[in-house]
């Protein structure tokens, strides 16, 4: 352990993006299967499932089919599976692990053990108790690779388990489930039990790696990490393995005290960045505006080397005050003919052209409808690109009630599908729909043009023009589904184009922290390609690049380059703009779409940012939405 881990009770690995661990653990899985291969032994793996291994399998194929890395020699054992879905389910982890894994490496079908989600339950029990026999008579498990749940659970063993549980059956927690929803179509789709190794039977491990991706796992891995041992969070379990580590890019690290409160783990270099994190954290705390910190506060709460290295409290407190202040504005395209000096946007030129992206139809609108509605009203020249059309999250019932409205109204079929396709053909195929067959083209066309419709009701409200709102239906997404998700540069054209043709002064984008292989987070790298891409032409040397920020928490004031204030009258703007994508409001939030509870979240989340600016000292606003500067990107992209 280094300084800089001293908080961390379970050995952490830190890289700056998925790719550098995952690459780190395919290299240790590869010297792993051909050292026990010299010892004329099979190396034992364990695997998991979700999004967050998809990589790694990759990455594993990838070694198999370039460089020789042969499975024949290798045992795999699953963490869990669905309790009542067959092995040819689609969403079933045995036809995860096939589609993802095993039918891409030459690995024997009888080394492959994934648990049975079909065994009678009288039966279960016992079928448990054997499958923990054949991992030690396999030798026991080399090499258990495991995700970690937002519960904090590992495999399925949700809050709760104890350290000593083995494989067994086991009720989902609801937060699971609904985690689950978006690739079931709704959480009532989704199995209520599956069957799980246990956390005593993953920690019999020889080793245990951990992989962790995007903001939205920072704030558990924390508690992972550097909590105390707890039933609450299964994954805390980990800090009693000798040989555990956590491999985790710096989205999902951000919550580690290294990364939140670096002063606290060794000597620091105080970049104004670091200073004014310091000040807001410290103001925070303590339940303080910032100009009322005094120099024995700094002191008593070990930031004194602060005040050795810029000063007094006073002078860095107006310092950091009138940093904070300067990030507030109500002109997010810039104020013509003002002082720019002191703001986060140049005044000139003063109609600027913004281009926003959105990934899915819904996300730009939780993170910035309000910002959004204001650039319209200053006169911006604003295009607002949906990058997918977000049919994977349209339920079937909301199909059904779109078909019958449109026969109620005495139309036969909408504009965009004039020809042989007719409603009829829509309403027998849901008719003959399982719950879980995969849509049929003319389905998903037909449920894109649902979220269409949505959205230009939403856009419309926003004072937007309709003939500046584009649907690009990237391949990536038309072509796949979840977690099954391969871009080209088919993506890459489409996005260099409408990039070089708008030629933007302002760019708005989502992303940055999400999950790799989430939407969000493929739509967000296939625009910093695309913009790479287009490091050289004029345009790109005046273009500022925003982050709107995802629904999932407020950002902190420490964080934002640009707060826009949104007034009571325009928060319920927004808040309408929101409802009128309906056919997400009967879905889970982590669908990427709309609920009870995820507008309330957005909600929420600008009252909570516009609060914190309160208690700091600064104004008070109803609710303030938060863009930050992506100027790391931006001189990437210059530079390439």
């Amino acid at each position: 352990m280094n300084e800089t881990e001293q908080h961390e009770r379970i050995p952490t690995s830190v890289f700056q993006s998925s790719d550098g661990a995952v690459h780190i653990v395919a290299t240790s899985i590869a010297r792993l299967i051909r050292g026990l291969l010299d010892e004329g032994r099979p190396a034992v793996l364990g695997l998991a499932t979700g999004s967050t291994p998809v990589k790694l399998y990759r990455e594993l194929i990838r070694l198999h089919r370039e460089e020789g890395l042969s499975f024949r020699n290798v045992v795999t054992f699953n963490l869990d599976e669905y309790y009542g879905l067959p092995p040819n389910h689609p969403e079933s982890y045995r036809h995860f692990m096939e589609v993802q894994l095993f039918n891409h490496i030459d690995i024997p079908s009888e080394n492959v053990h994934v648990p049975d989600g079909l065994i009678p339950r009288s039966e279960v029990f016992a079928y448990c108790q054997d499958y923990e026999r054949k991992i030690l008579a396999a030798g026991g498990i080399d090499l258990q690779i495991v995700g970690i749940g937002r519960t904090g659970h590992i495999g399925f063993n949700e809050p709760g388990s104890g350290i000593d549980s083995r494989t067994r059956m086991v009720a989902l927690d609801r937060l699971t489930r609904r985690d689950a929803a978006r690739d079931f179509r709704g959480e009532a789709n989704v199995p209520s039990y599956a069957i799980t190794m246990g956390v005593g039977t993953i920690l019999q491990a020889k080793e245990v790696a951990l992989l962790a991706w995007g903001e939205s796992k920072a704030a558990i891995l924390r508690q992972a990490v550097e909590g105390p041992l707890t039933e609450t969070v299964p994954a805390s379990f980990l800090q009693r393995h000798p040989n555990g580590r956590c491999y985790v890019d710096e989205a999902a690290a951000r919550e580690l005290t290294r990364y939140r409160f670096p002063w606290k783990v060794g000597p620091v270099d105080w970049s104004p960045e670091l200073s004014r994190k310091a000040v807001v954290s410290l103001a925070s705390d303590l339940k303080k505006p910032v100009l009322r910190l005094s120099d024995e506060d700094y002191a008593e709460n070990g930031l004194a080397t602060l005040l050795v290295e810029t000063g007094s409290a006073y002078s860095l407190n107006i310092r950091i005050f009138n940093e904070l202040q300067h990030t507030i504005t109500g002109w997010p395209g810039g104020k013509p003919n003002a002082d720019d000096s002191n703001r986060p946007v140049p005044a000139d030129p003063a109609q600027k052209r913004v281009l926003v992206f959105g990934p899915e139809p819904l996300d730009a609108e939780l993170g910035m409808a309000g910002t959004l509605h204001r650039l319209r009203r200053h006169q911006h020249e604003v295009t607002f690109a949906y990058l997918t059309s977000g049919n994977l999250g349209v339920p079937d019932n909301e199909a059904r009630m779109a078909i019958s409205l449109l026969n109620e109204v005495g139309v036969d079929r909408p504009t965009e599908m004039r020809g042989t396709h007719r409603l009829d053909q829509l309403a027998e195929q849901l008719e003959n729909k399982a719950s879980f067959d995969e849509d049929s083209p003319l389905l998903r066309q037909f449920k894109g043009l649902i979220r269409r419709a949505e959205a230009r009701a939403s856009c419309q409200l926003l004072g937007l023009d309709l003939a500046a709102v584009l649907f690009l239906d990237l391949p990536f997404y038309e072509k796949g589904r979840y977690r099954q998700f391969h871009s080209t540069d088919e993506d890459l054209i489409v996005l260099r184009g409408l990039c070089q043709r708008i030629q933007p002064h302002q760019i708005y984008i989502t992303g940055s922290g999400a999950e790799p292989g989430s939407v969000p987070g493929i739509s967000f790298q296939l625009i910093a390609s695309a913009l790479g891409q287009c490091a050289g032409e004029d345009w790109m040397k005046a273009c500022q690049i925003w982050l709107y920020a995802s629904s999932e928490r407020p950002w902190s004031p420490d964080e934002i380059n640009m707060a826009v204030p949104l007034s009571p009258a325009e928060l319920a703007v927004k808040l309408d703009c929101l409802f009128h994508h309906r056919s997400q409001r009967s879905q889970t939030p982590f669908l990427g779409v709309l609920s009870g509870e995820s507008w309330q979240q957005a909600e929420n989340n600008n009252r909570a940012t516009a609060q914190r600016y309160d208690r700091l000292g600064l104004a008070e606003y109803e609710a303030i939405e938060s863009f930050r500067q992506h100027k790391e990107a931006a001189t990437k992209f210059r530079e390439r």
